[in-house]
């Protein structure tokens, strides 16, 4: 017996009734020969890992664009911070930890660079539109290069808990999997919570600005909030598995808070003034770069030419500045703009 096959065993007799089994797997696109020592999950966590995508989210804005302090959040710690929450809950409600970890260390890989002011920009040029969510599987699935060419061919258990870890409330798509629920419920208890400990440390926000009625139900303390908001979504869908409910969810006071919260931090930080002038000159960078390249394709990269003439310029575009990180977009716009006399100063 191989290990992978003693893993999957493993499984069958320790994860709850309701997680995802590597060997119940719907599979990939392309079938590949199983590995000897790591489940179908783990395999795709490792391609994950190992892609240029993820290595990019480490120069990729959360929220503050550039601000000279290494204590931010980046996209890649935000990625990191999310799969630890994820994985916290997992093994609470004995899921596939596998499984968990391969979608939320994919989750963001389709980031634009600007944090949402670059998605926003692309968004209202691409005449399709621009979700990161979407462009998050398209970057494993095209984008990427694996070992057949096109695309890291991961599980589609895996793709399905990233194209659906976006979005609030009821309305948004659900996961399949209980795994990619946890990564959605684990991806806005991060993000809110860390961006408001971003936004106390930069000055931006004060702690008696933040609405009382929601610290009461979650906490005064930021890991008090992440540790409430954990242990609630941990009770509250052990309860929904009580009733044959299978879902993943926060108990409707808990999930009030939080989305009070988020509100908030939209109102007064993410589309606030204190962040304006930021986002517009992040806006004007990108703006000016689908532009240029839109009328110039030939100055993009060979790979991204291709997929100019296969799927229309604007989308070759569009994959190319998404994938840029904050530090290379601004350097492309200096080389387009700043003649290169000034460049060569600066270097000196």
């Amino acid at each position: 017996m191989s290990i992978r096959k003693e893993l999957e065993a493993l499984e069958k007799v320790t994860l709850s009734p309701y997680a995802m089994q590597a060997s119940m797997s719907k599979g990939r696109e392309e079938k590949e020969d199983p590995d000897i020592l790591r489940t179908c999950y783990m395999r795709d966590r490792d391609r994950i890992i190992h892609s240029k995508s993820f290595r990019r989210l480490k120069h990729k804005t959360q929220v503050y664009i550039s601000p000279g302090n290494d204590h931010y959040r980046t996209r890649l710690t935000h990625t990191l911070e999310v799969n630890q929450i994820s994985q916290t809950v997992g093994k609470a409600l004995r899921l596939n930890l596998d499984l968990i970890e391969a979608i939320a260390l994919g989750h963001d890989v389709g980031h634009t660079p600007f944090s949402h002011t670059g998605e926003e920009v692309l968004d209202r040029m691409l005449p399709e539109g621009f979700r990161h969510n979407e462009n998050s599987v398209r970057v494993l699935t095209r984008i990427e290069k694996g070992a057949k060419g096109k695309g890291l061919n991961l599980t589609w258990e895996v793709l399905d808990g990233i194209l659906h870890h976006s979005g609030y409330g009821e309305g948004a798509g659900k996961a399949s999997t209980l795994e990619g629920q946890v990564v959605r419920h684990a991806d806005k208890i991060g993000y809110v919570q860390h961006d408001i400990d971003d936004s106390l440390r930069a000055g931006v926000l004060k702690e008696d600005e933040i609405p009382s009625e929601y610290l009461e139900v979650l906490g005064y303390s930021h890991s008090a909030r992440i540790g409430s908001l954990v242990l609630d979504v941990v009770k509250n869908s052990l309860e929904n598995f009580k009733k044959e409910e299978i879902r993943i969810s926060l108990s409707p006071e808990y999930d009030q808070a939080l989305q009070g919260l988020r509100n908030f931090m939209f109102e007064k930080v993410y589309k606030g003034p204190c962040c304006y002038a930021p986002r517009q000159r992040a806006a004007f960078v990108v703006e000016f770069l689908y532009e240029y390249y839109r009328k110039k394709p030939e100055k993009m990269p060979q790979y991204y030419k291709e997929i100019a003439e296969e799927e229309g310029v604007e989308r070759g575009v569009a994959d190319y500045i998404s994938g840029m990180t904050d530090n290379y977009c601004i350097a492309a716009f200096k080389e387009l703009t700043i003649p290169q006399f000034y460049i060569s100063l600066d270097k000196e």
